[in-house]
């Protein structure tokens, strides 16, 4: 068993996906602020038009997890958008000294704290695809 790249099952570029680099250090910091500015969009819009807010709010949440998933081929990458999400929502619902605050005590607000959640939960436990077989690599060849 050639052990060139492989991780711990033999798998060719198996052990690329389990020890992140640099550029995917990278990515999941970008993905974090990523997260982090899509709440705090979702914030501000969700109250602001009564139905189609919330949507679009929820849209955007799904859009930067599961672009996160996507991007980076793993599930750690819809869990970290999530993370800048959860940060920036957890931030704003506090309220200030002068007691003003961004969410509101409504069905809106928690509709969207519980769905952009339920979002990242949902986009960090589907399956992800396969990577791309390399052209070399056939089906059912072996290795040695």
């Amino acid at each position: 068993m050639s052990t060139g790249g492989a991780g711990a099952t033999g798998h060719p570029g198996e052990g690329a996906l389990t020890r992140p680099g640099p550029v995917r250090w990278a990515a999941y910091a970008l993905l974090f602020v990523l997260g982090a500015l899509v709440g705090t969009a979702g914030a501000l819009v969700q109250g602001g038009w009564s139905p189609g807010g919330l949507l679009l709010a929820l849209a955007g949440a799904a859009g930067a997890f599961g672009g996160g998933a996507k991007l980076t081929r793993t599930k750690v990458g819809a869990m970290v958008p999530a993370a800048g999400w959860l940060v920036a929502a957890m931030l704003l619902t506090s309220s200030r000294a002068e007691g003003d605050f961004l969410f509101g005590t409504g069905f809106s607000s928690y509709a969207y704290l519980f769905g952009g959640m339920l979002v990242a939960l949902l986009c960090a436990t589907i399956s992800l695809p396969a990577p791309p077989r390399r052209p070399t690599e056939r089906r059912g060849a072996r290795q040695s």
